[in-house]
């Protein structure tokens, strides 16, 4: 494990890291989800025999994992890409070919777009794209959001581990309360400009990865024209990397080669 501060504060980050074999070519870096950890969704796929070799970072974001809590932190997708740049510049790393998941997905766009001397390539994982409409019992950051904070701090917390399930609730306790409240609302905010502007507009080779069992990609036409890869991975949900761990690694192995 290592880690770096990136707050005035003190607070750090925390990766898991795995040195490699010496192979040439750029550091890749694992980024999670909402509620999750790199180490918990990302250590199958980056010691896959597809993957296995480059120096590669397992990063838990500010908030969340095995990194620091801290209470006053903003939690917007700008400031949660601020601080993994200070990390990554911490630990040596430019041009990084980063992989990231759902709103992991969403701080990497933000990242390449602010620091682009840090990402070589983006690999999404059914990252989001557009902003969402809170809306109360509905799954994942759009439930999390319709609370107010004060809400969710006295009871919507407990209230979104019963509808969580068990899985995505053993990673999501690690999160500091105001590290899921407002990472989820900066979430369904989006980014400005959002997500999928950046994703059009960026220099960079990107793959956008998605589940075959939902369907045709929105805007798939416009991204394809815009230069991005498109692929969608069968036999998996939204967690693709663990529901099918070898055609992930298979589709994330043929567009980084």
């Amino acid at each position: 494990m290592r880690s770096a501060a990136v707050t005035a504060e003190g607070d750090r980050i925390r990766w898991i890291e795995h040195p490699g074999n010496g192979t040439a070519g750029p550091v890749r870096v694992y980024l999670h989800g909402l509620g999750a950890t790199s180490s918990a969704y990302w250590s199958g796929t980056a010691a896959h025999p597809l993957l296995a070799g480059p120096r590669s970072l397992l990063v838990d974001l500010l908030g969340f994992g095995l990194s620091d809590r801290p209470a006053a932190f903003a939690y917007t997708l700008e400031s949660h890409a601020d601080a993994l740049a200070a990390a990554l510049d911490a630990a040596g790393v430019t041009g990084a070919e980063v992989i990231a998941h759902s709103m992991g997905g969403s701080v990497a766009l933000v990242l390449a777009a602010r620091h682009p001397l840090l990402v070589s390539r983006l690999v999404l994982a059914d990252a989001n794209l557009d902003p969402l409409e809170p809306r109360r019992g509905a799954p994942g950051s759009r439930g999390i959001a319709a609370y107010t904070e004060e809400e969710f701090l006295s009871h919507g917390r407990d209230e979104v581990r019963e509808s969580a399930g068990a899985e995505w609730w053993a990673t999501m306790r690690l999160a500091g309360p105001e590290a899921l409240y407002r990472s989820a609302v900066g979430l369904v905010r989006g980014s400005s400009p959002d997500m999928r502007t950046l994703l059009l507009g960026l220099p960079i080779p990107r793959t956008f990865l998605y589940p075959a069992a939902d369907g045709p990609l929105p805007g798939a036409g416009e991204l394809a024209a815009a230069g991005v890869s498109l692929a969608a991975l069968a036999g998996c949900g939204h967690n693709m990397m663990l529901d099918n761990p070898d055609g992930f690694a298979r589709a994330a192995a043929a567009t980084l080669a």
